[in-house]
Parts: C-alpha cells; structure tokens; sequence
C-alpha cells in the first residue's frame, strides 16, 4: 500500500474509532452483548468488541449518482432485534460526528457525508496529491 494512502487510512479509521467511543459511552449497554463478541476495550481494535461495529466501507458507486466514497456502516453486534428507529438514531449520531469531525482529521480537504439511498457515504477529495 502506498504511505499516502495508508496515512489516509489509518487517519479514517481514527475518526471512526472516536465515533465508536461515542456510540459505546452513549449506548453502549442499551442491548445485551452478542455472546461471542468481545467486551469493550477488551481487543486492540473497537471494531471488533462492544456492541457497535462502525466502519468505513470503500465503493465504487456504481450505480450511485454520487460516485465513490466511503459508506458509513454501523452494525449492532446483539441477538435481540434493533428496531429500524433505533438504527437509525445509532446512525444520525455516527453522521453528526462524523460531520464534525472530517475537518478536524482532514484539514484542507473538501470531504462531505451525503446521504446515497437507504445510507450514507462519505465523498469529496480522496486525491494522494503528487506521488
């Protein structure tokens, strides 16, 4: 992987990382762990412990009229259903920070959450500059 993209990598999952603390402190007990899942902070990376998985997802978009960009997923890591109203709240949370924060993690560069169909998707300047 070239430097540049790893940094910009490894510089998305920090945000993503911040955004899971919230989402654990905020809800964190509000559904029963799956049994298999780790509990928080119990591994080197909250995607994998706790209840909230949030990540970002790289496509292509085809078949976006918005194009490539990053999708937000979040998954709720539980055997008891989540009401569809309940997601969405875990996710418009996700939003605002994330909203919040890409200035802060990317200054300088023109990056934006849209909602793209039943989601949302972060687009803009994914440029490496000169390489």
């Amino acid at each position: 992987m070239h430097p540049k993209l790893k940094t910009f990598t490894d510089t998305l999952e920090a945000l993503f990382h911040e955004v899971d603390e919230v989402l654990e402190d905020q809800w964190g007990d509000c559904f029963p762990l799956h049994p298999n899942r780790p509990k928080r902070n119990e591994t080197a990376n909250p995607e994998m412990d706790g209840l909230f998985e949030i990540a970002p997802d790289f496509t292509l978009g085809i078949g976006s009229n918005r194009g490539r960009g990053y999708l937000v997923s979040c998954r709720v890591a539980t055997l008891q259903a989540v009401p569809p109203e309940q997601l969405e709240a875990f996710m418009d949370t996700a939003v605002l920070i994330i909203r919040d924060k890409l200035p802060v993690y990317f200054p300088g560069r023109q990056l934006e959450v849209i909602r793209d169909g039943k989601g949302y998707k972060i687009i803009g300047d994914f440029s490496l500059g000169d390489i």
